[in-house]
């Protein structure tokens, strides 16, 4: 679906009490509105659980803007979004109160239904219930045009899980006015990807299995589960990270250059770059894949638990916390270049980044004579903490009177000349309300990942002992192995690549 350029006038929150909406949603629409971004005329409407007042609410919605806003509160800019919000209880599992809902909203909002967004930021059995309450209610449709829904991953369990609840939401909402979710689209550096491909021809034309050796894609957390315990028991690393973030990250870097910057043309050459993954097959599952959990360690000089002891997991629990994937991409552009995967938690450090390791040049010339050590070109695209993009060359060494060294041209968008950035959600937030739906996961793209995924959890049940390594450490000994067998290694921000 291309851009729309008739903004809608109500956003709709179920899980309005909720964290997500705490700490990013409302905080985002905070930040569009000091950017001059919301709609003139434009009602944010909270539908949680706990029976609060209207003022409660807004009370405890000014403390979250007060600690996750990146921008100082404005009294002219609160007053703005406070006026626009309302807080409306109900028990999101009762069918009946959907009705009433309708009728509320209808008064606030006589534009009529198609001009509002559904958003739900609520946990995954809640998802199609709401749906099967708006199409109840007839909330989805008026004048014949449709709202949006937005929502939050994980989408399904496992491929046929999703299946199940897409088929759902078709029956409510076409698909495209359905934007599911992912933050990590919204990162800066994530957005970026396509610009630096595809405006400068010194990378597009050597961005390919011609001139690459390998590319390296880390998600790397030195958090553990924390309080989110009981969630990632049912998700592990796969779900929660590797079949939505990762293989978005993966689309985008291996994507063909699109026929157009239209939201179906790009949309298209990421689900293709997903579907290009070779299968996993039995021999490539024993060899290419590896699972971790941590144990208890040191992080930042301070002790830390094992997973199996943090709140609401099983003390014998199998479920992974750390991934490592080798891929291949079985297209005339990638094939022979393998794609390494990894994303962690309670690992060394915390850092996302992207590490193209171009292939190296014949040892002759400089690097035949001895004590020359050949370092690869790297082209680092980091995502987090720090925002930017270094390449890494060969010159001389100026301070000796012979020898190589690597050295780095490096920019950073995370410092001063920048100013202040938006963050993921507001990015995010803004395109669907212009109807941008470019960043966001069309099924096929969804579909695609899972049917990947798939075969890589039903692997897991075959999973070595766990815990497998330490927390405060870059993950199990067979990641590394993984990387060594073939000659490589993996590229670390702790590794001088700062």
């Amino acid at each position: 679906m291309e851009r729309q350029n008739r903004m809608p006038g109500m956003l709709v929150i179920f899980g309005g009490t909720g964290d997500l909406t705490h700490r990013k949603l409302m905080p985002a629409l905070y930040n569009l509105c000091m950017d001059g971004l919301l709609p003139e005329r434009f009602t944010v409407v909270a539908v949680g659980r706990r029976d609060k007042t209207y003022e409660q609410y807004l009370g405890e919605v000014y403390k979250s803007l007060e600690q996750y806003s990146r921008n100082r509160i404005t009294a002219a800019c609160w007053e703005r979004l406070k006026s626009a919000i309302r807080y409306r209880r109900m028990d999101l599992e009762d069918l009946s109160g959907y009705k009433q809902l309708a009728d509320w909203l209808n008064e606030l909002h006589p534009e009529g239904a198609a001009d509002r967004i559904y958003y739900l930021a609520v946990a995954p059995e809640h998802f199609e219930t709401i749906v099967a309450g708006l199409k109840a209610g007839h909330m989805a449709e008026s004048g014949g045009r449709h709202s949006k829904l937005v929502i939050e991953k994980p989408f399904g369990r496992v491929l046929i899980t999703a299946q199940k609840l897409n088929s759902r939401l078709l029956e409510v909402f076409p698909e495209e006015n359905i934007y599911r979710i992912d933050h990590y689209l919204g990162k800066e550096m994530i957005q970026n990807i396509m610009v630096l491909r595809f405006c400068n021809l010194v990378f597009e034309s050597l961005w390919s299995s011609r001139y690459i050796d390998n590319i390296q894609i880390s998600l790397c957390e030195q958090q553990g589960v924390g309080t989110r315990g009981g969630y990632y028991e049912q998700s592990g690393a796969m779900r929660d990270m590797v079949q939505n973030h990762v293989f978005q990250v993966l689309s985008l870097v291996a994507m063909e250059p699109p026929a157009s910057l239209a939201t179906e043309a790009i949309r298209a050459e990421k689900v293709k770059a997903i579907q290009a993954i070779a299968p996993m097959t039995p021999e490539r599952l024993a060899t290419d894949v590896v699972f971790g959990q941590y144990g208890r360690g040191v992080v930042n000089g301070q002790s830390v638990p094992a997973y199996r002891e943090e709140d609401k997991v099983a003390p014998d629990s199998m479920n992974e916390t750390f991934v490592a994937l080798k891929l291949h991409i079985d297209n005339f552009r990638w094939a022979g270049t393998p794609f390494y995967i990894r994303t962690g938690k309670r690992m060394k450090k915390s850092f996302a980044h992207i590490v193209v390791q171009f292939k190296a040049l014949p040892d002759v010339l400089y690097f035949k004579e001895e004590g020359f050590r050949q370092e690869p070109n790297r082209l680092v695209i980091r995502i987090q903490p720090d925002t930017g993009v270094k390449f890494m060359f060969n010159t001389r060494d100026f301070g000796a009177h012979k020898g190589i060294v690597t050295t780095k041209m490096d920019t950073c968008y995370a410092c001063p000349a920048q100013g202040n950035t938006p963050e993921a959600y507001e990015r995010l937030l803004y395109d669907v309300l212009r109807g941008d739906a470019t960043l966001f996961s069309r099924w096929d793209e969804v579909e695609a990942s899972w049917r990947l995924a798939d075969s890589i959890i039903a692997h897991k049940e075959s999973a070595c002992c766990y815990p497998n390594y330490a927390a405060g450490t870059m993950g199990p000994a067979a990641a590394d192995a993984l990387l060594e067998r073939d000659g490589r290694r993996w590229w670390d921000e702790t590794e001088g690549l700062d």
